[in-house]
């Protein structure tokens, strides 16, 4: 197998003080799809693992995850860690005090709710308002919005050949500052 070449880059979107909506961590995870296989919710000494297929909608206060497939593994502490797959999974939530929401979409993303973090993977892209952020794999930070970016620029990788991480920013109005 070839060596990868991934060009990394990191930025923070903490140019302003707002972070994503504080309250969505308190609040309780509802989950929609065609079928659903769950574990026994009396599960004492290990993780249970619930697996849910066909247009999947995962809600947990402004955060939505759609998906085509999501295996969730709860922990005995109740730390939710979600794998969703899809044609395109997308995610969204409100900025907290804003009225503005930060999306992504990739083919696979990975949400830990102990982390508070969502990672992309294949056809990554994230937007915040106008600002958008395009690459293989995205790993995001909900609490502080610090993202992660790395896009894979060898040919022969089938996933996304070609890709470099791209950035767009938005100037700030005068008026802004």
């Amino acid at each position: 197998m070839k060596p990868l070449f991934a060009l990394c880059f990191s930025l923070s979107f903490v140019a302003t003080a707002a972070i994503a909506e504080k309250a969505d961590r308190n609040k309780p995870i509802q989950l929609e799809s065609d079928r659903a296989t769950v574990e026994d919710v009396n599960r004492k000494e290990s993780t249970r693992i619930s697996t849910f297929t066909g247009n999947v909608i995962l809600t947990q206060g402004t955060l939505k995850i759609k998906a085509d497939k999501l295996v969730m593994k709860e922990d005995l502490n109740g730390f939710r860690h979600a794998t969703a797959t899809g044609n395109l999974v997308t995610f969204r939530q409100k900025r907290d005090g804003l009225n503005e929401y930060v999306e992504g979409w990739s083919e696979r993303a990975e949400y830990d709710s102990k982390a508070d973090k969502i990672e992309l993977f294949r056809q990554a892209r994230l937007r915040r308002g106008s600002d958008e952020v395009n690459g293989d794999y995205i790993s995001y930070e909900m609490g502080t919005e610090f993202f992660k970016v790395i896009g894979n620029n060898d040919r022969s990788v089938e996933t996304n050949p070609g890709k470099r991480v791209r950035i767009t920013i938005q100037p700030k109005n005068k008026s802004d500052q």
